[in-house]
């Protein structure tokens, strides 16, 4: 059986396929209007036979940005039906007057309270009114609501009364989401906003994966990438949508990780630029996870590889804005019309500034599949120059720096906001227009190093065959320190092991092929937040270190409380085995450099640079800029003042010179 990672993009949809032992790879253009399109278009050109899918999606994640979920009613408590309202006191734009904040998808009219109470300790104060609820499912279906969130308080301790929601709402065949399924942990707010959005885009999935199951053959698997790194079944996603967020994005740092530490190379930010965005996340010997996102303003509490983005990519349409300064993104456009030079657009883009620059080579992008229209760019950039007072280079290089400092912005937030300095690590580019960026990007922040793996602008697809299967489980205990110890917590985590062993079997691993990691959430009593560290005999020291370290004091003195239990299951897939080659000549051949032509770096100067085929390097190839290195998936600028090697494992790495 043919395995294949797709990976679908803004304006790229990637596959990476293992036939005969080779790793190869695909690109062509997404479908907006339906993805679905180009996922099974490019599947059926990949092969007719049997076939293994490891799938990430941005269905749910634009079905969120873009506000086109399903219509979704709420069922909560009487008296907090406006909790998704209220949220918290936190305001995310502290000196803007007129900020609004963004619209709730479930409105007030479809925000229904029942009675029933159980307290944080599980003692019931109200029974719930099975009459009431069925009068509420019965309202909420001539609505023509089509799926319901339900999140009762305490549900984590007690979850009687959701389920008896969730019975009779599948009685009546409306699709449920339960909070005590979800997320069955403390705070409320959270917990009913992570049940809601999961409500809203799971119908959505569930269509969309099933019109890849009614196109694809019976014999093939398919799965469905996760945000936290791991992949499950296409019928768990169907349920569990909330989890896909970050798909793509997650495939790409699993790929560095596994990638970079082969390499030798463990210290990682990533940066990746597609063409509708760019995702950064910070590697420090393992991948980076967080339990609190946001997404559309609306908070996520379900497990996440640490991932930041931001709205560039080499389709970002450049502007004058109202005072007439120049911006950049995050509108983008995309795969249609997308930029000028692919023929159709008609505003200017990331890209078209690249090939103005003459940093992109038209007749090799895609291998030469795609040739990009360099006469087609000039008047655009001559009329939009004249109005912003500059010259059309002058204009190019600022669309570019103004990208730069964009995406600089986001690797600062995961990086110096987090105690971390950049220049202790490389930076792992990959994305189709990660390679124009990553030099001059490392040079604003002080970075030596660029590692740009082979194929970059499919890593994405790539890592999601490097991914396992990977479930997360949560439970608040709220356990004081001096009613705690490892045996008692232990225990605590058997329900979840339980859980974990049953969901596993359904996802085609074996009890044998599992292993379990075990954290907590801990804090000091009184603390509002806490930090999640791995559960160990020493847990009470380890979480001291753990505090110290994320924000520089701790206090042996101060009692502490366990707060969450957390488990991950891991089941382990076969992988891709990723070839190694002796090191030869650090001379490149001949047949190497393709051409030599003009472009422009730092200044106005053009200079003349080598234009270098990637197939036709080496490992042990040593060459310097200036210098472009075409291939099928990108293009990397070497500027003047860097060096580049290919080490053992065909990966570039750019060092800056002393």
């Amino acid at each position: 059986m043919i395995i294949i990672g797709v990976d679908t993009g803004g304006t790229f949809t990637d596959f990476v396929f293992i036939k005969e032992n080779e790793v190869k790879i695909y690109k062509r253009l997404s479908t907006p209007l339906n993805p679905a399109e180009a996922v099974l278009d490019g599947v059926n050109k990949i092969s007719s036979d049997s076939r293994n899918i490891i799938h990430g999606s941005t269905v749910a994640t634009n079905a969120i940005l873009e506000r086109k979920g399903v219509k979704t009613a709420l069922i909560i408590n009487k008296g907090f039906e406006d909790i998704i309202e209220i949220g918290r006191q936190n305001r995310e734009e502290l000196y803007n007057l007129s900020y609004e904040r963004p619209r709730q998808i479930v409105p007030e009219e479809l925000r229904f309270g029942i009675k029933g109470r159980i307290l944080y300790d599980g003692t019931l104060i109200e029974d719930c009114d099975e009459q009431e609820i069925e009068d509420v499912i019965q309202r909420i279906k001539s609505m023509d609501v089509e799926s319901l969130a339900v999140s009762l308080l305490f549900s984590y301790v007690d979850n009687s009364h959701e389920k008896k929601v969730e019975e009779i709402a599948q009685k009546h065949n409306i699709p449920v989401s339960c909070s005590y399924k979800v997320l069955p942990e403390f705070r409320e707010y959270e917990r009913t906003s992570t049940t809601v959005l999961n409500s809203y885009v799971s119908p959505i999935m569930h269509r969309y994966i099933k019109f890849l199951q009614n196109n694809l053959k019976s014999s093939d698997i398919l799965r469905i990438m996760q945000s936290n790194g791991g992949s499950i079944s296409a019928e768990t996603a169907m349920v569990e949508s909330i989890r896909t967020i970050l798909s793509g994005p997650a495939g790409g740092a699993v790929g560095a990780l596994e990638i970079g530490r082969l390499a030798g190379y463990n210290k990682l930010i990533t940066f990746d630029m597609g063409g509708t965005s760019t995702d950064v996340s910070l590697i420090d010997g393992k991948l980076s996870y967080t339990y609190e996102s946001k997404i559309s303003g609306m908070p996520i509490k379900v497990p996440m590889i640490d991932i930041h983005t931001v709205g560039a990519g080499g389709g970002s349409i450049a502007y004058l804005d109202e005072g007439g300064a120049l911006k950049v993104g995050p509108e983008s456009a995309g795969a249609d019309p997308g930029p000028i030079c692919y023929g159709k657009g008609e505003k200017i883009t990331v890209t078209d500034a690249n090939l103005f620059l003459g940093r992109l080579i038209p007749d090799f992008f895609l291998g030469g599949n795609m040739k990009l229209s360099s006469e087609r760019i000039n008047s655009y950039f001559s009329e939009l120059a004249e109005k912003a007072k500059m010259t059309p280079v002058e204009l190019a290089m600022g669309i570019l720096e103004i990208a730069n400092v964009n995406m600089e912005r986001a690797i600062r937030v995961i990086s110096v906001e987090k105690g971390f300095n950049p220049a202790e690590f490389t930076l792992f580019s990959f994305g189709g227009a990660g390679g124009m960026h990553a030099a001059f990007l490392a040079e604003n922040l002080s970075i030596g190093t660029v590692f740009i793996p082979k194929n970059p602008g499919i890593l994405s697809a790539f890592g999601m065959l490097m991914a396992d299967i990977i479930k997360d489980y949560s439970h608040t205990i709220m356990v004081n320190e001096s009613e705690a110890d490892y045996t008692n917590i232990k225990e605590k985590f058997e329900p979840l092991i339980s859980n974990a062993i049953n969901d596993m079997k359904n996802e085609g691993v074996r009890k044998d092929s599992i292993k379990f990691e075990y954290y907590i959430d801990m804090r000091y009593k009184g603390q509002s937040h806490e930090i999640t560290i791995p559960f160990d005999k020493d847990f009470v020291n380890t979480f001291h270190t753990f505090h110290e370290r994320n924000f520089g004091y701790k206090n042996i003195n101060k009692p502490t409380e366990i707060v969450n239990i957390r488990l991950r299951a891991i089941g382990a897939l076969k992988k891709p085995q990723i070839k190694e080659y002796p090191l030869g000549s650090e001379k490149i051949a001949n047949d190497a450099v393709i051409m030599e032509k003009d472009v422009i770096f730092y200044n106005t100067n053009p200079v003349k640079t080598k234009v270098i085929s990637r197939e036709k390097l080496k490992p042990g190839n040593l060459f310097t800029g200036p210098s472009i290195v075409v291939e099928y998936t990108s293009t990397i600028v070497i500027p003047p003042k860097w060096s580049a090697k290919v080490d053992k494992f065909e990966n570039i790495i750019l060092e800056k010179q002393r």
